[in-house]
Order: structure tokens, then C-alpha cells, then sequence
């Protein structure tokens, strides 16, 4: 299953048009086979991803939440090799697609449920909602509308790390549109200049919105863009987790040790619209079915079946256990109070502004000023 991956440093040559070879029994570029503990692990968290978001997307048809929902449904291996194993203390900058990101890191689900229905229990306390959501005690960052926005944010919290010599790395998501954005370049120069701990990951899934990625650029490969800020670029199909894992792994193990970033492109594909509310009826029916046959996690059933690591009812077993902490996610959600409108200025302004517009005194103007025209 695992694939060799394509590397280039800033010295690399130009790149190859050839695909992305398979490797010989899943060692994925010579090294030594993922431990069973590792390849179980990495298949339930894609499972337990996929079983949460389609119950998202549910939820929002059903009127549940308000706003939109950005599925990922489609990119679990991406997802999931670059964000599992991370250190407590690591930071992770998602966009508003990274939503099951918070899965890896350890967020509890009620807090997530809590975010997607604007409750005041959720991590932002009703702010952000849906899909925006940051989790501070596992240093993951609020993602903003503005595509991109996360990697400068993210960038220089690597750049803390690194002033404060602390072993702690970034992971910063985003998706091919951001590639072609102003913020996404600042970040990747000023990251390389200052050889910064962070890993980017652009998780190219062929449409920024309705633009294809065709459009956007000329290059074959985003990760080539590397090489103009002096640090690897790799490609990886990120429909194979175990390629992503190891691929995500050494770069992680290059920021951590001081080497510096490392861009990693992963080629997956959504399988739905840009948000709940878009038909997507710019993609061509065979695009979305071609991919759909490339489903990351059949892929993985499939590997660990040769390897005596899975069955149905292992795979039952799990998705029973991920519904119920699923439903009890929901029931805290729903149970959960909203904000209170005057509660609006909290965390915007301090303290001494806030009590200000809460209490705004009752003015009466008195004309002390004799007019020139009775002098």
C-alpha cells in the first residue's frame, strides 16, 4: 500500500511526470515496516473521522447547526498521517477544512459538537461557529475565513518555539487554493530564512472552491514551490496513510531536531461540494467517481487484511463505539446553554472597554457658553 514518495530540495532538478511508484511490501522507500499497534491505529482514526463528519453533514441538513460544514470526507489519510502522534505541546494550524484534526490531538468530541452548535461550552464559547474551531490546551489555532490566514499565525509560533528553544514543532494545514495566496508564500520564505520547527501540508484535492487546481498554477507538483524557499518538497499520495505517515513523520523529525520545514503536497480529492451548501456541479461525474474508487480507507482495510490485522467485525465493533461517544457528544451539545448577547465584547475588548459599552452613562448637554449673538 505504502508509496515512494517524490523529494526535491532547493537543488533538486526539474521534476519527473512519471507517477508515483508503489513500494515493495509497504516498507515505503526502503524503511523498515510500521509496527501492527501503528497501521490498527492509523486505520481507526480515519474511521472514526469518517464516522464523525458524515454525521456532521447530517446534522447540518437537519437544521441542527446553523452556518455551513466543510467535510474532508475523502482525505482522511492526510489528515490523519500528518496530524497523529503529534506531542501535546506541538502546535497545529488548521484551515476550516481541518475540523477531524482535533480528533488526532486529543479535543474531547462534546467540546467539537459543542463548537458545530454555537454553544457556550464549546472551545470559543459560541464564537466562531461551525468549523472554525481552535482547542488552546492542545495549542491548535482558531482557523479564520481568510484562506491561508492559519500559516502566518502558525509560522510564528514556530518562530516562539524556536526563540524560546523549546522542542516543540508546527504543523500547519491548508489546501492547493491557498497556494496561490500572498499569505501562503510570506509564511513558507520567512520559514525558510529563519529555518523554522513547522511542517506545511497542502492537502490538494484538485478544486479551491470551483477553480481547479489546473488553473492556478503550471506546475505538475506544488511541492516544487519549495525549492524557492530553500527547504524539501515532497508529493505523496495522500490517499495512503501508511505513505503519509512516514513521509509526515521524518519531516516532523527534521523540524523537531532543528533542520528546519519541510512542505509536504498530499494528492487526495473531497468527495463532496466546498461546503454542505455548494452541488459541486463543476466536477465531472467520473473525477468524483475515479477518486471515490480510491478511497483511502477500503485501501487500508485491504492492507491490513493481507497482514492478518482486520475484520468486519472488528471494524463493527469500532464504528458501534465511535456512534455512541458521538451521540453522547451530541446530547452535551444540545443540552448546552447559547452565549448571552452581552457576553459579545468578552475576549475583543479588555476589561475596562467592555464595562464601558456595558454601562454607557446618560449624557445631558447644558449650553454654558454665552451665544455672541446676546453679548
Amino acid at each position: 500500500m505504502a508509496t515512494k514518495t517524490k523529494e526535491r530540495t532547493a537543488a533538486a532538478p526539474a521534476q519527473s511526470k512519471k507517477p508515483v511508484a508503489a513500494a515493495v511490501d509497504g516498507r515505503g522507500n526502503g524503511a523498515e515496516p510500521l509496527n501492527a499497534e501503528i497501521l490498527k491505529r492509523l486505520y481507526s482514526y480515519m474511521l472514526k473521522c469518517r464516522t464523525l463528519e458524515e454525521r456532521a453533514r447530517i446534522l447540518f441538513k437537519q437544521g441542527k447547526f446553523a452556518g455551513n460544514y466543510y467535510a474532508a470526507v475523502g482525505q482522511e489519510a492526510t489528515e490523519v498521517g500528518c496530524t497523529i502522534d503529534l506531542e501535546k505541546e506541538d502546535c497545529v494550524a488548521p484551515s476550516h477544512r481541518d475540523f477531524i484534526a482535533h480528533i488526532m490531538k486529543g479535543t474531547p468530541l462534546k467540546y467539537m459538537f459543542a463548537q458545530l452548535y454555537a454553544r457556550k461550552t464549546s472551545p470559543d464559547q459560541g464564537r466562531s461557529s461551525p468549523a472554525h474551531c481552535g482547542y488552546a490546551p492542545l495549542n491548535i489555532i482558531t482557523p479564520a475565513s481568510t484562506i491561508a490566514a492559519q500559516l502566518n499565525i502558525g509560522t510564528g509560533v514556530a518562530l516562539a518555539y524556536k526563540l524560546q528553544k523549546k522542542p516543540n514543532i508546527v504543523v500547519a494545514l491548508s489546501g492547493d487554493g491557498s497556494t496561490s495566496l500572498g499569505f501562503w508564500h510570506e509564511a513558507l520564505n520567512f520559514a525558510g530564512v529563519m529555518k523554522l520547527p513547522i511542517v506545511y501540508v497542502v492537502q490538494n484535492n484538485r478544486w479551491a472552491e470551483s477553480v481547479s487546481v489546473t488553473m492556478q498554477t503550471a506546475v505538475e507538483d506544488l511541492s516544487v514551490k519549495a525549492q524557492a524557499y530553500g527547504f524539501p518538497g515532497l508529493t505523496v499520495d495522500g490517499n495512503d496513510v501508511v505513505a503519509v505517515y512516514r513521509v509526515a513523520q521524518e519531516a516532523i523529525r527534521r523540524a523537531r531536531s532543528g533542520q528546519g520545514p519541510t512542505l509536504i503536497e498530499c494528492k487526495t480529492y473531497r468527495w463532496y461540494g466546498h461546503s454542505e451548501i455548494d452541488p459541486a456541479k463543476y466536477r465531472p461525474p467520473e473525477e468524483v467517481e475515479y477518486w471515490k474508487s480510491r478511497d483511502p480507507i477500503p485501501a487500508m482495510e485491504r492492507y491490513l487484511t493481507e497482514r492478518d490485522l482486520w475484520s468486519d467485525a472488528w471494524k463493527q465493533e469500532l464504528i458501534a463505539g465511535f456512534n455512541k461517544e458521538i451521540d453522547e457528544a451530541i446530547e452535551f451539545a444540545e443540552n448546552s446553554p447559547y452565549p448571552e448577547p452581552e457576553e459579545c465584547l468578552d475576549h475583543v475588548y479588555d476589561f475596562s472597554i467592555r464595562d464601558r459599552e456595558l454601562n454607557r452613562k446618560s449624557w445631558t448637554f447644558h449650553n454654558t457658553v454665552a451665544s455672541p449673538a446676546n453679548s
